[in-house]
């Protein structure tokens, strides 16, 4: 037994989590590996040959690293989990006219509650994975902060974690960059770790269109919303859609309507089946209401009004905000109008590098 503990570690068969494996086995923890397999992408009815981390050579890759070093390895099935949970309610959000947001939602509900289930009954003190953030305690709190490569910093998605599962979560890269990283697969012969291509698109749909997806899931969805109308801003109807479900606010292409100039979806009204179009000024907003919190760093903002830079999406740089919790939602009120808050989208709350917390965008509007 390891003096510094035993830790089952989230193995997708990529680069980061196989490094963070190797990692935590050369700073002499007693490492378990573990692979999940949340979807089958014969059952996704895509066109794309099955890639990324629930495929058999991912798969394959992952246990090849344990064998080579050692340690343990398993295999676990949630597809079911994953479906109920995740598919449904990307599902669910985009019948009801919202964009979701399911890497986050499969952070929070999914991949920690499996990993820390299948930790206790492996006898794991920890677990890790190979995301690029921090975590440290702080005044009886466990607070994420970004990584160090700002260029692959994945805190935006991380803050839907309890402070029990942090508690117990080691993130071995968080203070590496991904050029460090690649560097020490090749000293340790990992090359074809290093020639894998990363994988960006949603890991259920292979083929990036969520689209075809919703309409392979929902048969019935393309005949019952089709013909919803295209309106301005100023209630002008223009043309017709194929349906709201198959729009995200701020799109520009894929509209199949010419306005005479660049036409961008402001908001939906699903009730009507109603798409709203505007210009890109329409889609400037400087307040927006958050639910469904999680906060880290502090165990509450109720009344406090809190300065902090706050992102509306995963690439989103960030926008000076003043935060402030009224009851169980989070009042945010933009130093300047933020383009395209896309409700069912997660905003996340960051005070200098640290996450603050965050939750799911419930509307945005100008005051």
């Amino acid at each position: 037994m390891s003096k510094l503990g035993r830790v089952l570690v989230a193995m997708s068969g990529g680069i980061d989590s196989s490094v963070a494996a190797v990692m935590l086995h050369e700073q002499g923890y007693e490492v378990v590996g573990m692979t999940m397999k949340t979807w089958d992408y014969a059952s996704a009815g895509g066109n794309k040959k099955e890639t990324g981390c629930c495929s058999l050579d991912s798969i394959n890759d992952a246990r090849n690293i344990a064998v080579s070093l050692g340690f343990p390895h398993y295999i676990i099935d949630i597809r079911e989990e994953f479906g109920d949970y995740v598919i449904n309610h990307f599902t669910d959000e985009y019948i009801a006219g919202r964009t979701p947001n399911p890497c986050v939602l499969c952070n929070t509900h999914i991949k920690w509650d499996s990993l820390l289930r299948r930790a206790d009954k492996l006898g794991c003190d920890f677990i890790a994975t190979g995301h690029y953030a921090n975590i440290r305690e702080e005044n009886n709190r466990f607070v994420i902060s970004k990584g160090l490569d700002e260029n692959k910093d994945q805190s935006y998605a991380l803050w839907g974690i309890s402070q029990a599962s942090l508690s117990r979560t080691i993130f071995p890269l968080g203070n590496l960059r991904k050029t460090e990283i690649r560097q020490m697969a090749v000293e340790r012969g990992f090359m074809e770790l290093v020639q894998k291509p990363e994988s960006y698109e949603i890991c259920f749909i292979p083929d990036n269109d969520y689209r075809g997806f919703l309409k392979r899931r929902v048969p019935a969805l393309q005949t019952e919303v089709a013909g919803g109308e295209f309106v301005l801003e100023d209630g002008t109807i223009v043309g017709k859609h194929e349906g709201y479900p198959f729009y995200t606010i701020g799109q520009r292409k894929g509209l199949g309507i010419a306005l005479g100039f660049p036409a961008y979806v402001t908001k939906i009204e699903k009730d009507k089946n109603r798409v709203i179009l505007g210009n890109y000024d329409d889609l400037a907003k400087n307040a927006m209401r958050v639910g469904k919190l999680t906060l880290s760093k502090y165990p509450d903002l109720l009344h406090k009004p809190t300065a902090s830079v706050t992102k509306v999406r995963y690439n989103d740089p960030g926008t000076d905000a003043v935060i402030e919790q009224v009851e169980d939602k989070m009042e945010v009120q933009f130093a300047r109008g933020v383009h395209a808050i896309a409700p069912g989208q997660a905003a996340v709350f960051y005070e200098g590098n640290d996450v603050i917390g965050g939750g799911w965008i419930e509307a945005s509007y100008n005051v």
